[in-house]
């Protein structure tokens, strides 16, 4: 069976998937709000200590089990005992989830693409209201990048009570995100600042699960790349190749993703200046180029004793123009990369060109991260002997597709990225956790340390050194748990989960409740991954007690 099973062509093909698919948004859109959350260059202390303890020797477990065991999660769990089958399970049912909202960030990185070529851009200016004699509402209490965001996009409803029906462009660009990721299924294996911010331990937990997460840790994808390797391919080399090319892009985002903010808070700094300015100039007759930034201060404070009155009443509609606060403004997700990218591309020089670059830069990222997910669901289906005697490889591919892509139209939903958001914080977290956790147990002390230690050495003529031993059989499993309780804790002492709706008469998101159907699809989520641990354990209990019982002896 083993010579039957496709291998890479070379092992650069296996690394460049295991980059392709580690380096994803995350990288450019998560990794840059943390540093400026917690500190700046500060926050790469805890961020490295972290990528040491824990990210690389995980990832290298990963490797290493699914390299040994030349399986699928499933399969390769239950190699390592029948009763930890539920871990593989668990992997494809996270991974599973995160297909069916993933690729939708692909459709918009493709809507957004389409709509790059127009000239000017369409998420430039505002358009004309109904009447053609001024804004639209909407966009001038917003901005005219929300406006394309929320209105053109994702024609959001006000809250996620409000459904909506199926909006026929986003649903043409998933399905073609979709098709995207069958095609290139089918090319198969062989192709394919602030130092105290140090003592704040929330600092350390993002540090950590931002490792975690960033790795693509505990959903199966790395063990399924890792089973079409040869026994002898040094997994160890690259789990570190991986873990420092992932690390280091993560830092260059974040580079490129500061000069972004500093252009955006600079543009809108003398923006509102200017607006200040005007409004002065026009309400106090001024001479025209008599008020300037240099001595706008020095002509407020000189209005304000002169003509008390009228100042008062301008008062109310000058705007408090800071930089600094300007800078401190952190977006993370879709906010960053369609709302805050978008509104430094257009006041770029041939920005037409930056944008299509930028957003096929994210298609490239978000279509690399989606091979690894669905490789995750389908090596273990096409592993199984049961499916794969009824189904041709090809025709297991396009069903999972298929059946993620219909799933996936709830989020083409007018209340779709409602829905999206809960997919995006609860469907993953907690259970990966858990997943890992086992994992690291399962090895360390279900197989045992000592034998995994030489089957490394009889496949790759390696001594495991005391690094990854120590890592894998305390230091690891300590932070784990550590992480498991502070999310756990979290969830039940934040009390009624809240999500950001849009609020187009004021043309800002606003905090709402979650309503009790959203809350039971949050527990549904959580429960159906983590479940199938311990269900799948008791239930390999049950039947071998059952054979034992059957094949009794009678008296």
């Amino acid at each position: 069976m083993e010579k039957a099973r496709p291998q890479w062509g070379h092992p650069l093909q296996f690394v460049f998937a295991c980059i392709s698919y580690a380096v994803g948004l995350g990288n450019v859109w998560r990794f840059p709000y943390l540093c400026q959350m917690y500190g700046g260059g500060s926050f790469l202390v805890p961020y490295i200590i972290m990528l040491i303890v824990e990210g690389m020797p995980l990832l290298y477990l990963e490797l290493a089990v699914g390299q040994r065991m030349r399986q699928g999660s499933i399969g390769a769990w239950r190699t390592i005992s029948p009763y930890l089958s539920g871990v593989g399970v668990a992997s494809v049912v996270v991974s599973f989830f995160l297909s069916m909202y993933y690729n939708v960030i692909n459709a918009w990185g493709f809507w957004y693409l389409f709509h790059s070529f127009q000239d000017p851009l369409p998420w430039s200016v505002c358009p004309l209201n109904s009447n053609h004699t001024g804004y639209d509402e909407e966009c001038e209490k917003a901005s005219s990048t929300q406006y394309f965001w929320y209105r053109k996009t994702l024609n959001i409803s006000p809250s996620i009570q409000e459904n909506g029906g199926v909006q026929w462009e986003p649903a043409l660009c998933l399905t073609l995100a979709w098709l995207m990721v069958y095609l290139c299924i089918l090319r198969g294996t062989e192709s394919t600042g602030k130092m105290e911010q140090l003592a704040n331990p929330k600092a350390w937990i993002n540090a950590a699960t931002q490792i975690f997460f960033s790795l693509g840790l505990g959903f199966g994808s790395l063990i399924a790349f890792a089973s079409y390797n040869e026994p002898s391919n040094n997994c160890q080399k690259h789990a570190i190749i991986v873990s420092i090319i992932n690390s280091s892009t993560s830092i260059f985002a974040s580079i490129v993703t500061f000069s972004i903010y500093g252009f955006k808070a600079t543009f809108n700094y003398e923006n509102c200046l200017n607006k200040v300015i005007l409004l002065l100039t026009n309400s106090f007759d001024l001479e025209d180029g008599f008020l300037t930034v240099s001595n706008l201060e020095e002509v407020k404070n000189y209005l304000a004793s002169t003509y008390p009155n009228k100042y008062s009443e301008v008062f109310p509609h000058i705007r408090n123009c800071s930089l600094e606060s300007e800078l401190d403004t952190a977006v993370q997700g879709t906010g960053l990369a369609f709302i805050v990218y978008t509104e430094a591309i257009k006041n770029m020089e041939v920005s037409q060109l930056w944008s299509v670059l930028y957003f096929f830069m994210l298609l490239m990222l978000g279509i690399g991260s989606m091979l690894g997910n669905t490789a995750a669901i389908l090596t273990p289906l096409t592993d199984s002997k049961v499916i794969s005697s009824y189904l041709p490889k090809e025709a297991i591919s396009g069903l999972v597709c298929l059946i993620n892509c219909a799933v996936g139209m709830v989020f083409t939903m007018e209340a779709g990225n409602y829905w999206f958001d809960i997919f995006n914080d609860y469907a993953a977290t907690l259970s990966l956790l858990l997943i890992v956790l086992v994992e690291t147990i399962a090895v360390c002390y279900v197989y045992g340390l000592k034998r995994f230690e030489s089957d490394l050495r009889a496949m790759t003529g390696r001594t495991l050194s005391w690094y990854w031993k120590v890592m894998w059989a305390f230091v690891s499993p300590l932070l784990i748990v550590g992480l498991f309780i502070f999310y756990l804790s979290d969830y039940i002492l934040t009390g009624t989960l809240q999500y950001q709706a849009w609020d187009a008469t004021q043309g800002q998101l606003v905090t709402k409740d979650y309503p009790p159907h959203a809350l039971a699809v949050i527990g549904l989520l959580v429960a159906s991954s983590t479940m199938c641990i311990p269900l799948v354990a008791l239930g390999t209990f049950i039947r071998n007690r059952l054979k034992r019982g059957g094949s009794a002896p009678v008296a």
